[in-house]
Protein backbone atom coordinates (compact mmCIF):
# COMPACT_ATOMS: atom_id res chain seq x y z
CA UNK A 1 0.00 0.00 0.00
CA UNK A 2 1.38 3.39 -0.99
CA UNK A 3 1.10 5.93 1.81
CA UNK A 4 -0.09 9.46 1.14
CA UNK A 5 2.29 10.77 3.78
CA UNK A 6 5.70 12.13 2.84
CA UNK A 7 9.07 11.81 4.60
CA UNK A 8 8.04 8.62 6.35
CA UNK A 9 11.49 8.28 7.91
CA UNK A 10 10.60 11.31 10.04
CA UNK A 11 7.04 10.28 10.94
CA UNK A 12 6.21 8.76 14.34
CA UNK A 13 2.81 7.25 15.10
CA UNK A 14 1.88 7.57 18.75
CA UNK A 15 -0.91 6.70 21.16
CA UNK A 16 -2.03 9.39 23.60
CA UNK A 17 -3.27 8.10 26.96
CA UNK A 18 -0.54 6.27 28.82
CA UNK A 19 2.07 7.45 26.31
CA UNK A 20 1.79 11.25 26.02
CA UNK A 21 -0.74 12.11 28.73
CA UNK A 22 -1.26 10.72 32.23
CA UNK A 23 -4.88 9.68 31.73
CA UNK A 24 -4.69 7.02 34.44
CA UNK A 25 -3.78 9.47 37.20
CA UNK A 26 -6.51 11.94 36.23
CA UNK A 27 -9.13 9.20 35.88
CA UNK A 28 -8.20 7.72 39.26
CA UNK A 29 -8.66 11.11 40.94
CA UNK A 30 -12.01 11.52 39.18
CA UNK A 31 -13.18 8.06 40.27
CA UNK A 32 -12.18 8.70 43.88
CA UNK A 33 -14.13 11.94 43.81
CA UNK A 34 -17.14 9.82 42.83
CA UNK A 35 -16.61 7.38 45.70
CA UNK A 36 -14.70 4.56 43.98
CA UNK A 37 -11.43 3.40 45.48
CA UNK A 38 -8.57 1.90 43.52
CA UNK A 39 -7.18 -1.50 44.46
CA UNK A 40 -3.66 -1.63 45.92
CA UNK A 41 -2.39 -3.72 43.00
CA UNK A 42 -4.20 -1.63 40.35
CA UNK A 43 -1.04 -0.74 38.43
CA UNK A 44 -0.71 -4.36 37.32
CA UNK A 45 -4.03 -4.30 35.45
CA UNK A 46 -5.15 -2.56 32.27
CA UNK A 47 -8.88 -3.12 32.72
CA UNK A 48 -10.68 -0.45 34.78
CA UNK A 49 -12.97 -3.06 36.34
CA UNK A 50 -9.86 -4.85 37.65
CA UNK A 51 -8.35 -1.64 39.01
CA UNK A 52 -11.27 -0.49 41.16
CA UNK A 53 -13.37 -2.06 43.89
CA UNK A 54 -17.02 -2.77 43.05
CA UNK A 55 -16.88 -1.70 39.39
CA UNK A 56 -18.27 -4.03 36.71
CA UNK A 57 -17.01 -4.14 33.13
CA UNK A 58 -20.12 -2.38 31.84
CA UNK A 59 -19.78 0.32 34.51
CA UNK A 60 -16.09 0.75 33.70
CA UNK A 61 -16.92 1.33 30.04
CA UNK A 62 -19.61 3.87 30.97
CA UNK A 63 -17.36 5.73 33.43
CA UNK A 64 -14.56 5.90 30.87
CA UNK A 65 -16.88 7.40 28.28
CA UNK A 66 -18.26 9.96 30.74
CA UNK A 67 -14.76 10.99 31.81
CA UNK A 68 -13.48 11.18 28.24
CA UNK A 69 -16.32 13.51 27.31
CA UNK A 70 -15.93 15.73 30.36
CA UNK A 71 -14.04 19.02 30.61
CA UNK A 72 -11.26 17.17 32.48
CA UNK A 73 -10.03 15.64 29.22
CA UNK A 74 -8.72 19.04 28.13
CA UNK A 75 -6.41 19.37 31.14
CA UNK A 76 -4.57 16.07 31.49
CA UNK A 77 -0.90 16.38 32.54
CA UNK A 78 1.98 15.12 30.42
CA UNK A 79 3.23 11.62 31.14
CA UNK A 80 6.65 11.32 32.79
CA UNK A 81 9.48 12.76 30.64
CA UNK A 82 7.47 12.90 27.40
CA UNK A 83 7.53 16.68 26.86
CA UNK A 84 11.30 17.07 26.83
CA UNK A 85 11.91 14.20 24.41
CA UNK A 86 8.93 14.75 22.10
CA UNK A 87 10.05 18.35 21.66
CA UNK A 88 13.64 17.25 21.03
CA UNK A 89 12.53 14.73 18.43
CA UNK A 90 10.46 17.38 16.68
CA UNK A 91 12.60 20.48 17.01
CA UNK A 92 16.10 18.99 16.78
CA UNK A 93 15.57 15.91 14.63
CA UNK A 94 12.64 16.99 12.45
CA UNK A 95 10.19 14.27 13.42
CA UNK A 96 6.42 14.84 13.07
CA UNK A 97 3.80 12.98 15.04
CA UNK A 98 0.48 11.43 14.11
CA UNK A 99 -1.53 10.71 17.25
CA UNK A 100 -4.08 7.88 17.11
CA UNK A 101 -6.24 7.90 20.24
CA UNK A 102 -9.32 5.93 21.32
CA UNK A 103 -11.05 8.86 22.97
CA UNK A 104 -14.63 9.58 21.86
CA UNK A 105 -16.74 10.49 18.84
CA UNK A 106 -17.86 13.62 20.67
CA UNK A 107 -16.55 16.65 18.75
CA UNK A 108 -16.09 18.77 21.86
CA UNK A 109 -14.02 16.04 23.52
CA UNK A 110 -11.89 15.82 20.39
CA UNK A 111 -11.30 19.57 20.38
CA UNK A 112 -10.29 19.44 24.05
CA UNK A 113 -7.81 16.65 23.29
CA UNK A 114 -6.27 18.65 20.46
CA UNK A 115 -6.09 21.75 22.66
CA UNK A 116 -4.44 19.77 25.47
CA UNK A 117 -1.79 18.26 23.19
CA UNK A 118 -0.96 21.53 21.45
CA UNK A 119 -0.73 23.36 24.77
CA UNK A 120 1.74 20.86 26.20
CA UNK A 121 3.80 19.89 23.15
CA UNK A 122 3.52 22.96 20.95
CA UNK A 123 1.49 23.84 17.88
CA UNK A 124 3.57 22.06 15.23
CA UNK A 125 4.66 18.66 16.62
CA UNK A 126 1.37 16.94 15.78
CA UNK A 127 0.70 16.90 12.08
CA UNK A 128 -2.43 14.83 12.61
CA UNK A 129 -4.63 13.79 15.56
CA UNK A 130 -7.05 10.93 14.88
CA UNK A 131 -9.75 10.46 17.53
CA UNK A 132 -11.50 7.10 17.50
CA UNK A 133 -14.47 6.04 19.61
CA UNK A 134 -14.00 5.27 23.31
CA UNK A 135 -12.10 2.00 23.68
CA UNK A 136 -11.96 1.40 19.91
CA UNK A 137 -9.42 -0.95 18.38
CA UNK A 138 -6.77 0.74 16.24
CA UNK A 139 -6.26 -1.83 13.48
CA UNK A 140 -8.31 0.03 10.89
CA UNK A 141 -6.78 3.43 11.69
CA UNK A 142 -3.29 1.94 11.33
CA UNK A 143 -4.02 0.25 7.99
CA UNK A 144 -3.26 3.36 5.93
CA UNK A 145 0.27 3.29 7.37
CA UNK A 146 0.68 -0.40 6.61
CA UNK A 147 4.09 -1.39 5.27
CA UNK A 148 5.63 2.03 5.91
CA UNK A 149 7.93 0.88 8.71
CA UNK A 150 7.02 3.91 10.82
CA UNK A 151 7.62 3.84 14.55
CA UNK A 152 4.40 3.12 16.50
CA UNK A 153 4.44 3.93 20.23
CA UNK A 154 1.76 2.37 22.44
CA UNK A 155 1.17 1.15 25.97
CA UNK A 156 -1.37 -1.55 25.14
CA UNK A 157 0.21 -4.79 23.84
CA UNK A 158 -2.83 -5.58 21.68
CA UNK A 159 -2.42 -2.32 19.75
CA UNK A 160 1.35 -2.72 19.50
CA UNK A 161 0.81 -6.15 17.94
CA UNK A 162 -1.72 -4.71 15.49
CA UNK A 163 0.93 -2.28 14.27
CA UNK A 164 3.56 -5.01 14.03
CA UNK A 165 1.25 -7.15 11.87
CA UNK A 166 0.88 -4.16 9.52
CA UNK A 167 4.60 -3.70 9.08
CA UNK A 168 5.17 -0.89 11.60
CA UNK A 169 7.96 -0.75 14.21
CA UNK A 170 6.18 -0.89 17.60
CA UNK A 171 7.56 0.41 20.85
CA UNK A 172 5.69 -0.48 24.03
CA UNK A 173 6.04 2.12 26.79
CA UNK A 174 6.40 0.25 30.04
CA UNK A 175 3.62 0.24 32.65
CA UNK A 176 2.80 -2.19 35.42
CA UNK A 177 0.17 -3.87 33.23
CA UNK A 178 2.49 -4.58 30.28
CA UNK A 179 5.97 -5.05 31.72
CA UNK A 180 5.77 -8.83 31.34
CA UNK A 181 4.90 -8.61 27.65
CA UNK A 182 7.55 -10.38 25.59
CA UNK A 183 7.73 -10.21 21.82
CA UNK A 184 10.98 -10.41 19.82
CA UNK A 185 9.96 -7.61 17.43
CA UNK A 186 8.37 -5.20 19.92
CA UNK A 187 10.68 -3.02 21.98
CA UNK A 188 9.75 -2.40 25.61
CA UNK A 189 11.00 1.03 26.77
CA UNK A 190 10.91 2.27 30.35
CA UNK A 191 10.47 5.97 29.49
CA UNK A 192 10.71 8.55 26.73
CA UNK A 193 14.45 8.94 27.25
CA UNK A 194 14.76 5.29 26.24
CA UNK A 195 12.40 5.79 23.28
CA UNK A 196 14.44 8.82 22.15
CA UNK A 197 17.68 6.81 22.16
CA UNK A 198 16.09 3.91 20.29
CA UNK A 199 14.76 6.16 17.54
CA UNK A 200 17.72 8.51 17.12
CA UNK A 201 20.56 6.20 18.08
CA UNK A 202 21.83 8.90 20.43
CA UNK A 203 24.15 7.88 23.22
CA UNK A 204 22.99 7.74 26.83
CA UNK A 205 24.88 10.94 27.52
CA UNK A 206 22.87 12.90 24.92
Amino acid sequence: MKSRWKNLDRLILVDCDGVLLDWEWAFTVWMQEHGYMQREDAKHYYSISDQFHDVTKSEAKRFTKIFNESAAIGFLPALRDSVYYVKRLHEEYGYRFHCITSLSRDENAQKLREMNLHKIYGATAFERIVCLDTGAHKDEALEEYGGTGCWWIEDKPENALAGWRLGLKPILLEHGHNMDHDHPDILLCKNWADIFRRITGASYSA
